[in-house]
């Protein structure tokens, strides 16, 4: 589609010139002064002022995170405070810079600065601990950091981005040619998976269940969960064959080999197993485009039996309200992947009815910004 020239734009209404002349007075550095000082404006001026200069140090806390990480800060104050002297004794790090980094960590809610200038673990550093696979994220962000060093060239597609070949598996299994590579992203992911395995199974109940198929389900993290908890429950995974020994032993480790079943395929290739009353598809339709997905959902749709059900869990676009964790992280992610997108509720809804689904649903979960879930049912017009 052509782009639209000043001409054929709409006719501005009362309210956009409003709009306008609003936003042209609190552009001005002299409103922005005044706004400061004055009694009714200036707590509101000083809010915009923290917003605009957290976002515009944004990349540094980032930053601060992954050295925190890295160097493995929470481990050494778990137990007792230190100094940062004694930091960078342990740690190998010039005492100026320990400094600096265990006090922006203090800033960022990460540490606690003690009276006696030693610092300790806070609550935000701990809580990093417990969440599963956060950390292994966070150091894989050094990728994504290089992939959006050039922001105006990346977003312009003028940048070749490291992270597609990270991720090779979402151009088909001829793509993932090795197994380290296979090993690399199948540990991430299995890291990262427990989290919202847990969403999952905390918002949905699957006792009247009979049999459930993951799709792309890596290296079993998902149907584990699922067979801790459902005893009774048939699993299949369906996953590219180099996935499939790490899956292999992860069930065996479990002592549940017995019922769950891999089969190792590609989705874009070959046709699905048959057998299952519930499909889940997790972190799986934002890797991939329209198509591709519409294709999955209609092979999912096929496989089914009437009254079969599709369960759907990823990070999901706040759509009409732009949401801060998928719309300006995991949709940023999915550029540098070079390929998928992430998707409103509504618009996997839409595709979803397309492949022939019906009572689409949103189910609410305890934390939207690990993963949202969308459920629908094979329903079959008997008239």
């Amino acid at each position: 589609m052509a782009a639209l020239s000043p001409s054929d734009d709409p006719r501005p209404t009362m309210f956009d010139r409003w709009r306008e002349r609003y936003l042209g007075v609190i552009a001005s550095p002299r409103f922005q002064k005044w706004a400061a000082r004055f009694p009714l404006t200036r707590m509101a001026a000083r809010r915009d002022g923290e917003r605009l200069f957290d976002l515009v140090a944004g990349f540094t806390y980032s930053q601060v995170l992954q050295a925190f990480v890295a160097l493995d800060l929470s481990r050494h104050l778990r137990r007792r405070p230190a100094t940062t002297d004694e930091l960078a004794i342990r740690l190998c790090v010039p005492a100026r810079h320990m400094r600096v980094l265990c006090q922006a960590a203090a800033s960022l809610g990460l540490l606690h600065r003690r009276r006696d200038g030693r610092y300790t673990l806070a609550r935000l550093g701990a809580a990093l601990e417990g969440v599963g696979g956060l950390k292994d994220m966070i150091l894989h962000h050094e990728i994504l950091y290089r992939d959006l060093s050039a922001a105006a060239a990346f977003f312009r597609g003028e940048t070749d981005p490291e992270l597609a070949q990270f991720w090779p598996y979402v151009f088909g299994a001829a793509a993932v040619d090795a197994p380290d590579a296979a090993a690399r992203y199948s540990h991430l992911m299995s890291e990262t998976q427990r989290l919202v395995s847990d969403e999952i199974l905390t918002s949905l109940d699957f006792s009247d269940v009979r049999h459930v198929m993951d799709i792309g389900g890596g290296t079993g993290v998902f149907l584990a969960a699922c067979a801790a908890l459902y005893p009774n429950l048939s699993l299949t995974l369906f996953d590219l064959p180099q996935v499939a020994p790490l899956a292999s032993e992860r069930f065996a480790k479990a002592g549940i080999s017995a019922r769950a079943h891999i089969e190792c395929g590609s989705f874009r290739d070959q046709a699905l197993p048959r057998g299952a009353d519930v499909i889940t598809l997790i972190r799986v339709l934002y890797d991939h485009e329209d198509e591709t997905v519409l294709r999955l959902l209609q092979s999912a749709y096929e496989v089914l039996p009437d009254g079969g059900k599709i369960v759907i869990a990823e990070p999901m676009s706040g759509g009409a309200v732009p949401d801060r964790s998928s719309d300006a992280y995991f949709a940023l992610y999915c550029l540098a992947m070079g390929t998928g997108t992430v998707r409103s509720a509504a618009e996997i809804g839409e595709i979803l009815k397309s492949a022939g689904f019906g009572k689409v649903s949103t189910v609410k979960t305890n934390r939207p910004f690990v993963a949202r879930i969308v459920t629908a049912e094979k329903t079959v017009n008997k008239s």
